[in-house]
């Protein structure tokens, strides 16, 4: 699970990306937790497989 301080900062990564757009933060933290959060669930799925 990502933390906040990973969510945060992924979310300002993508957000600089993007230009830095005003107002679109809510839309880039929820970005950041979809993709965050399939990384984790990839990264697990890979672990089982290695075991």
């Amino acid at each position: 699970m990502s933390t906040e301080q990973q969510i945060r900062e992924y979310a300002h990564l993508l957000w600089e990306k993007a230009g830095k757009p005003e107002g679109k933060d809510k839309e880039f933290w929820e970005a950041a937790e979809i993709e965050l959060s399939t990384q984790n669930k990839e990264a697990q799925t890979q672990d089982i497989k290695l075991e």
